[in-house]
This record gives structure tokens, sequence and C-alpha cells, in this order.
């Protein structure tokens, strides 16, 4: 007897469905939203900015979510009780990297802090980052640099405003980003690419498109991570592109590396006093243990440390100023607080921060509203574990949206809104604003972040007023990448503060 495709169809389905529901139930999985397909799973729901999408998700269906991004297992987690079972009880369980084809070309086949699955690998190069490189110590040998970079910025813009009476129009992404890039490198590799006239002529312009290209092009979609049977589709455009991308990397750090091989060319950070820039560590490390210190491994963590440090830092100044210029009375009272405790007759120090305590609410308040990482990269399981009480199987990626956690209404009141004075009362956020991560892959770059972000924006502040240009708000839609970008970069009005402009002149 002929039975027909209807017939079949309205059979199969219902068992499909049926069987999938029951298999879910005795895994005791996170509930899901909606059904995923045969194939592609959830990602039909995919619409970006991927951050906002699933902030809407897990409002309408809950704070712990299993999905399946194509062939994929993944949990989406939206809350701080989650985020610390994650990543205190489950820490070592999700101190995996999933392996994706971005993480293959650009972390040297998953070798590099960034994508190096949990194991002894990773812990030495954590170890090295963490000790080595961005200890607290290392940190102030290098605040020389930083405060240096920052002064010639500053005497840089009061140049520019050739009649201090006027305002005059900066383009503030550029301007932050190049002084992010001077320090990191000068800390690097003892040398500095943007230099007053000649910023957008060599290596620094260089650099600058690697970065953005490194960005762009890790936060792209590619169905071949999720969909191995369709890894065809399109992979070989997307895979050319990552490979040119690391060899513009590769030649660019290896020509560092070779700089200093041949000379020593430790910077002269302005106390006097030699320091060593991180190359000089590395290489120092490398005549000890040269079968394991290999130039790759030090290509890899210089990489990591220029592509994180750069575009993330500069990202929040940009974010930080866009904020103050659309609330103004913000930025009054940032420089009243700093008229008030450190006074009009010297420039901001690492020191006086701590005593400005308006102003880290200014870089709270902007880490959570705008945090450079809205999605914290990617872990996974090394093994079943439960989370809320969930099984969670081993292999499945884990996405922490910092994104919804920093913007819930239950959490934060008017949490759409610019509040820095927030912070001045809240007692412990504890799991509530992580815009560094957290656990054994917290970002081990937040110490120097945090410093460098509060030098730069503090002596901004402080030495410049600054205006939106036009009455309207400035646009905070968010772009495309990663670090969560403004999608169109800030033009903002700045001129020299009256009362500095002496000051400001002998600099």
């Amino acid at each position: 007897m002929e039975i027909s495709l209807s017939y079949c169809f309205l059979i199969f389905f219902p068992l499909y469905f049926i069987s999938k529901y029951l298999l879910k139930v005795n895994k005791n999985l996170p509930p899901s939203p909606g059904l995923a397909l045969p194939i592609i799973g959830h990602l039909y729901l995919f619409k970006k900015p991927l951050h906002r999408t699933f902030a809407a998700i897990s409002k309408k269906h809950g704070p712990i979510l299993f999905l399946k991004f194509g062939s994929r297992p993944v949990v989406l987690v939206s809350s701080p009780e989650a985020a610390e079972e994650c990543f205190t009880k489950n820490d070592v369980v999700f101190a995996n990297r999933p392996k994706l084809l971005a993480g293959k070309h650009l972390g040297y086949d998953y070798t590099t802090l960034v994508w190096a699955s949990y194991g002894d690998h990773w812990r030495n190069l954590r170890r090295i980052a963490a000790v080595e490189l961005l200890s607290s110590n290392r940190i102030q040998m290098f605040y020389n640099i930083r405060l240096d970079e920052i002064r010639s910025l500053a005497r840089s813009l009061f140049r520019e405003s050739k009649d201090a009476g006027k305002f005059i129009t900066v383009d503030v992404k550029s301007t932050v980003f190049e002084f992010t890039l001077n320090v990191l490198m000068r800390m690097i590799a003892g040398k500095r690419y943007y230099v007053q006239d000649t910023a957008e002529l060599g290596d620094g312009k260089k650099f600058k498109e690697i970065v953005a290209e490194t960005f762009l092009v890790s936060g792209s979609s590619n169905i071949g991570d999720f969909v191995p049977m369709l890894k065809w589709v399109g992979l070989t455009k997307i895979e050319n592109r990552l490979q040119a991308l690391q060899a513009s990397r590769d030649t660019f750090m290896q020509d560092l590396i070779e700089e200093h091989k041949s000379v020593s060319s430790d910077d002269d950070s302005g106390s006097g006093k030699k320091c060593k820039t991180m190359i000089d560590v590395l290489l120092e490390l490398q005549k000890q243990e040269p079968e394991y210190y290999t130039d790759e491994i030090i290509r890899g963590m210089m990489l990591v440390l220029l592509t994180a440090g750069s575009d993330t830092s500069s990202g929040t100044l940009e974010w930080a100023l866009t904020l103050l210029v659309n609330n103004p009375e913000a930025l009054i009272k940032a420089r009243e607080e700093m008229d008030k405790n450190i006074g009009q007759s010297k420039l901001l120090e690492d020191s006086d921060i701590d005593n400005l305590p308006y102003l880290q609410g200014i870089i709270n308040e902007t880490l959570r509203m705008k945090p450079a990482a809205p999605l914290i990269p990617a872990h996974e399981s090394s093994q079943e574990c439960t989370l809320g009480g969930y099984k969670i199987p081993r292999g499945t990626m884990l996405l922490v949206n910092m994104f919804a956690v920093h913007n819930d209404p239950n959490l934060w009141e008017e949490p759409t809104k610019f509040k820095p004075e927030r912070y001045l009362k809240e007692d412990g956020l504890g799991y509530k604003l992580l815009p560094f991560g957290a656990g054994r892959r917290r970002c081990p770059g937040e110490g120097f972040a945090l410093k460098n972000i509060g030098l730069a924006l503090g002596t901004l502040v402080q030495c410049f007023e600054w205006e939106r240009i036009g009455e309207e708000l400035v646009d905070l839609t968010e772009g495309s990448g990663l670090s969560m970008p403004k999608a169109q970069p800030l033009i903002a009005k700045y001129r020299p503060r009256p009362t500095m402009v002496n000051l400001l002149s002998t600099i």
C-alpha cells in the first residue's frame, strides 16, 4: 500500500518533536526559547546586535537558556546569580575555549592566551601575563609612559586650539585610539607610532587597520563553526580573509621582535631610568627556555595585549566622552570634584584618582552601559556539570550576556539613564558589574585598563570644556564588532578651560 508524503509528514514530525522534548526532560536541560530546527537549531533567532537579541530572548524565557547554534549546544546566562555559579563552582569546568575558525588562524591554532584551552600551557601564559607583564609593579614601572602620553595629548589639543576662547571640533575616536596605541607600543616595544602631523603616514595607520580588521573579522559569523555540513559555504572567503589578516599581524610583530633582538632599545620613560619593554622581558625568557618561548609564542602574547588593550580602552574613552557631552551636568560635577580635590595649579596624577569617586563612577557607569565585552568571550564546558539546577552537557559553549545583566531594571534603578552617582552609594557590586569577566579567564589587563582610562579621561575633563555639536544628543547606536564600538565615531567640540590655560601652556 502506497503511503503519501503528507501522511509521512504528519507521523514523523510530531514524533520527532515529542522525542526531542522527552530527551530534553530526561536530561534536565535548561529551557529553550522555542523549537530548535533541524540543522540550524536556533540560529534563525539571530539578529544583530547579538547582545540585545539575547537580552530580549532571556527577558522572555529566563536567565539560563539552552540553545543549539546549529549542531553546537550553547547555554546562555543573563543573571548575576547564574554568572557567579559559572565562575566560582563551575569555573574550572568552563575554563576551556570553543574551537572556532578565528582561533585557528588568529590564535596560532588555539595556542594564545585568548584561545588556548585550560591546561598547563594556558596557565603558563596566564602567569606570564599576570606576573611578568601586567602586575601592579610592572604597571607602576610604566606609569611615566602613561603620564607622558596623556600630557602629550593634552598639549596637542591645546596647541590645536589657537584661539583659546573658541570651540573647535575633534575626531575623538581617532584621537583616543592614537593615545592608547602609543601607550601600549611604548610599553611593549619602546616606540610610539603616532606623532603629531605624521600620524597617518606609517606603521601607526597600518596597525590601526589591523586592530579594526581583527575585531571585525573575529565578530563575523562563520556558519562552518556551527553547521559542519555547511562549512564550505563561503568558508574560503572568510578563511582567506583571516589568513591575510594574520600574515599582516605576524609581519608587524616579528619586525618588532627582530629590532629588539639586534639592538637593545629599552625605552626611557622620562624618569631617568631605563625601563624594560615587554618584548625585552619575553626575549629574556626565550634565552632561558628557547624551545618553549618561541617567536610565535612571543608574537601571540604581544598581539593579544595590543589588539585587546588598544581597541577596548580607546572605545571606553570614546563612549565615556559621548555620555558626558550628552549629560553635561555630569561633566560639571566631575570638573567640580577635581577642582575641589586637586585644585587648578597641578595636573591630574594616578595618586589623585582614589580621591575622585565621581570620576570613578563615570568610568563604572560607562562600563555598565557600554561594556567593551557585552558578551563575555565564549567559554566551553570540559565535562558535564549543573547550573541553576539544570544539567549542562560536556562540550557546551557558555555565553554570559553582561549587557543584559548591566541593563536589568530589577538590578539597576533606571538602567537606561547615565547616573554616575549610583556608585557613590553602592556597597559591593558583586556579579552585577563584570566588564572584565570573572574567574580564571578574567581579563588580566583590568588593572592597567582602569588606570589608563582614569588618567586619560580625568585629564581631558580637568583641562578642557567639552560639548556636542548641535542641539541634538549624540547617537548612542552600537556598531558591529566584538568590542561594541559606536556606530558613528564621536565628533565633539572642545576648548581649554580658561583657568587651565596657563598650566597647559607649560607642558
